[in-house]
């Protein structure tokens, strides 16, 4: 009797160091991945301007894959969507903030035409490139007057300009900014005529974005279209079980018909691939 309590003490303990050794390491492997994207989500918001805590971000990233996955559970009644509201959860911060970075480039791009000319006018008028990029910082609304706020600061913090200005166009990534900061680096290194050349770029851009807007209008209906034939199927999966749980039974249950949905799933990716690429046109 003692030597059968003697053994279970042994295995109980060494069960509990191993426990103890083991479950940080795996806890920190699986915060690790959360951490980095928390790292790369709060750089991005940096570069919008917008300053959150990281602890509020990691507590997001910790919630949001909690809630959706019991919302799933609370309405659907099944834990399979508990594990794809666990997986799910952590992708829509991210995509949330893609796309209020995407809305953030639109308008940045959008005022780039107002800023050139309001750069070249204010060349033409003998200010300096610095002092005009001032005037344009205290009389633009966001987001263009923080990106060029930023330059302005690095610059008096001893940033070269050029510096600075390969800065701004990386920071907000845009072809037409590219253009901008080309032309301004190669106004400077050649001597030419700075207002001649803004001028004729403002030109350029706002024939470009016109090119870009009459072709989004032309290409709209098969974007629509990619969008409807991916959330079809699935809503009408998810109001099709809310009814019946039993539907898609033999889906599931016999080999035929994961083949089924596996063969649906590829198709419906590839023509969705399909009309996006049709759609879209690089100019």
């Amino acid at each position: 009797m003692f030597l059968e309590i003697l053994i279970f003490i042994l295995v109980f303990s060494s069960v509990c160091i191993i426990a103890m050794e083991t479950i940080p390491l795996l806890v920190e492997k699986m915060q690790r991945p959360i951490h980095k994207q928390v790292w790369q989500v709060e750089k991005e918001l940096d570069n919008m301007f917008v300053y959150v805590e990281k602890e509020k971000l990691l507590l997001i990233y910790v919630l949001v894959p909690v809630i959706v996955g019991g919302a799933g559970v609370y309405f659907f009644h099944n834990y399979i969507f508990l594990i794809l509201g666990l997986i799910l959860g952590p992708i829509l911060p991210t995509l949330v903030i893609k796309r209020v970075e995407a809305v953030r480039r639109q308008r940045l791009a959008a005022q780039l035409v107002d800023t050139i000319i309001m750069l070249s006018s204010a060349l033409k008028s003998g200010m300096s490139l610095l002092q005009a990029i001032e005037s344009v910082v205290e009389d633009m609304p966001p987001p263009v007057s923080q990106e060029l706020g930023l330059l302005i600061r690095e610059n008096k913090m001893g940033l070269v300009f050029e510096e600075s200005l390969k800065r701004f166009n990386s920071r907000v990534n845009i072809p037409d900014v590219t253009m901008l900061t080309n032309a301004i680096l190669v106004a400077k290194e050649t001597g030419g005529d700075l207002t001649k050349v803004l001028s004729r770029l403002s030109v350029t851009i706002r024939d470009n974005q016109k090119l870009k807007e009459n072709i989004a209008t032309l290409t709209m209906q098969g974007k629509i279209q990619g969008v409807v034939m991916s959330i079809l199927p699935i809503v009408f999966a998810v109001f099709t079980y809310s009814f019946n749980h039993e539907h898609f039974n033999v889906m599931f249950e016999t080999e035929i018909g994961r083949i089924l949905v596996v063969v649906a799933i590829v198709l419906m990716a590839v023509g969705v691939t399909l009309i996006k690429w049709f759609s879209t046109i690089d100019i």
